[in-house]
């Protein structure tokens, strides 16, 4: 039986090659759990694997996608048509992913799908929702409540920050979006955050070991320097969760704040997430975490825009979520 799948080869000189193709089920890893992908949605590493980095996917040709939602055709575990998620684990990155019509994976990375969620629902959060459920909740769990003062939100425009700042937004917190696309600001507004800033302004340094505190909490999806320089700008008892490292990894810093203002700084595996713990963050998802703005995070794609939308995603130039629809 054949599928459609993106499928990207990276050539021996390092050229690359990329598109939309026919494949068949016996290409699929020798897994006890078959589904069929009805949706997926776009994360970074879909954009890093569709351009072939190594240190995401180690063998070409491969089909990326860390997300996929859909049907059981068959499994050990579950009833054939029971609706399913995959999310993380090898998915995608060194396993053929969601954005083919076809997955065969291991029953134990299979999540139901929650109630309170469709399967487009799920897709449209995503890795990058989950991981912004992970971050807003450690922020909680670190005693943050909406009457501490600002939470900033970096990389605000991006899956993770949208989605973040919608969370962050429906629990009642005073949420202030940092990117650099000024064309952005109405639209995260709309999505809950009360004020915009350019994040360039968060790189204005005076030098000195700490600076003002302003930030109750933050979510960072940056690193870099954005992070040194949050971390010596925090309230006291201030919490920061962060989970990219898209302007670097590597931090600078020193012990004031954490010794003089009692910060904490937590950092948020997603792929790495226990089962048990998956399990229950998605249900949440599905509950009292559901975004309110869910819709208007939301672009909705072909499979065949997807080389076209993660090639513009590798370039920086992605906006909230895309979701995927892989087969009807």
């Amino acid at each position: 039986m054949s599928y459609r799948a993106l499928r990207v080869y990276v050539e021996e000189e390092g050229s690359l090659r990329q598109g939309i193709e026919q494949l068949e089920l016996s290409q699929l890893p020798e897994e006890d759990t078959l589904i069929r992908v009805q949706w997926s949605g776009l994360n970074y590493k879909d954009a890093l694997s569709f351009s072939g980095n190594r240190g995401i996917t180690r063998n070409y040709p491969h089909t990326p996608g860390i997300d996929a939602a859909g049907m059981i055709v068959q499994s050990p575990e579950y009833a054939p048509g029971s609706e399913v998620l995959v999310q993380g684990q090898d998915l995608g990155m060194n396993t053929p992913g969601g954005l083919g019509e076809f997955i065969r994976v291991p029953s134990e990375w299979v999540i139901p799908k929650p109630q309170g969620l469709s399967l487009r629902d799920a897709m449209a959060l995503g890795t990058a929702g989950f991981t912004a459920a992970q971050c807003v909740r450690a922020l909680e769990r670190n005693g943050l409540n909406p009457e501490q003062g600002e939470v900033l939100v970096t990389g605000a425009s991006g899956g993770v920050g949208s989605v973040a700042i919608s969370l962050l937004a429906a629990r009642g917190y005073h949420v202030v979006a940092a990117s650099r696309a000024a064309e952005d600001a109405a639209w995260l507004k709309q999505l809950g955050a009360m004020e915009w800033i350019d994040s360039r302004q968060l790189l204005e340094d005076s030098g000195r070991p700490m600076l003002k505190s302003r930030w109750a909490a933050a979510v960072d999806t940056l690193a870099g320097k954005t992070l040194e320089l949050l971390i010596r700008s925090m309230q006291p008892r201030g919490v920061i969760a962060f989970c990219g490292m898209i302007t670097g990894t590597d931090l600078h810093s020193n012990v004031f704040p954490f010794i003089l203002r009692g910060l904490s700084l937590i950092g948020v595996d997603s792929a790495g997430c226990p089962m048990d713990e998956k399990r229950e963050i998605w249900n949440w998802l599905g509950a009292e975490g559901r975004p309110a703005a869910l819709e208007s995070l939301v672009t909705e794609l072909r499979l065949d825009d997807v080389p076209q939308a993660l090639a513009a995603m590798a370039r920086g130039e992605s906006h909230g979520r895309q979701v995927v629809r892989v087969s009807l």
